[in-house]
């Protein structure tokens, strides 16, 4: 047999062996048609993964696939999250947003949900899905028991924004009070771009990474890499783990 074809035959074995080696993942995304959640359900498709995209109006995703289904759902309706969350693996939530005039963080739509989630997930009991919440970088600390949030001038930031970072500060105090549901709390760098998938960045805790040039940045694409290496791997229940190159 000639050395071409036996490289062609090791290289589709391989393959097949490293798509046979990862199990096929019900995975539920919520936030499905926002920047982020747009990257997830793409990543998640492309590995093989059975995606439920989730949005108030599902006509908004275009997408098609053999492997996903566009449903409607609401982070606010605590029947329709028991009824989407009950045969999943995994549910990825990627929400941002106020709810109601009360411009406080406990009624940001990222810390009501991940409340909400919580307690349904909590219904299931056995077997329930692993939670992987989408956080923001100003929970990250920038030294020792300092965070990124204290450190933007308030002058710069417009108060909603200042409600929403704190609504998910909040989100992580609680997620880390929850030791009966299994929760991974992924932050990405302090500045997403539109950079193409490289699967290449590095993986943090608490603290916010800068690069040797000192920027803290990350693709969309490959903070999607992250998520779904996460939802494979399970390498970080109940810790927040951030990413960044």
């Amino acid at each position: 047999m000639k050395p071409y074809v036996l490289l062609l035959m090791f290289a589709f074995t391989a393959a097949f062996s490293a798509e046979e080696g990862t199990d096929q993942l019900q995975i539920l995304v919520y936030g499905a048609t926002g920047k982020i959640g747009t990257h997830v359900v793409e990543e998640a498709l492309q590995r093989g993964h059975l995606v439920t995209a989730v949005s108030r109006d599902p006509s908004r995703i275009k997408k098609q696939h053999e492997n996903l289904t566009a449903i409607t759902g609401d982070l606010l309706d605590l029947q329709s999250i028991e009824l989407l969350v009950e045969d999943k693996d995994i549910i990825i939530v990627s929400v941002r947003g106020m709810i109601g005039k009360d411009k406080k963080p406990e009624n940001t739509l990222q810390y009501i949900a991940a409340r909400n989630i919580v307690g349904q997930l909590r219904g299931v009991g056995g077997g329930a899905a692993r939670l992987i919440h989408v956080g923001g970088s100003g929970s990250l600390e920038v030294e020792p028991g300092v965070l990124y949030a204290d450190k933007i001038p308030r002058v710069f930031l417009p108060k909603s924004l200042e409600h929403e970072i704190q609504g998910q500060i909040l989100a992580l105090e609680f997620l880390r009070t929850v030791n009966d549901i299994d929760w991974s709390y992924a932050t990405p760098a302090k500045n997403f771009t539109n950079g193409e998938r490289t699967g290449e960045f590095r993986i943090g805790g608490d603290v916010l990474m800068e690069d040797d040039r000192g920027k803290s940045r990350i693709s969309r694409a490959d903070f999607a890499v992250a998520l779904i290496d996460e939802a494979e791997k399970a390498d970080h229940v109940q810790q927040r783990f951030s990413v960044a190159y």
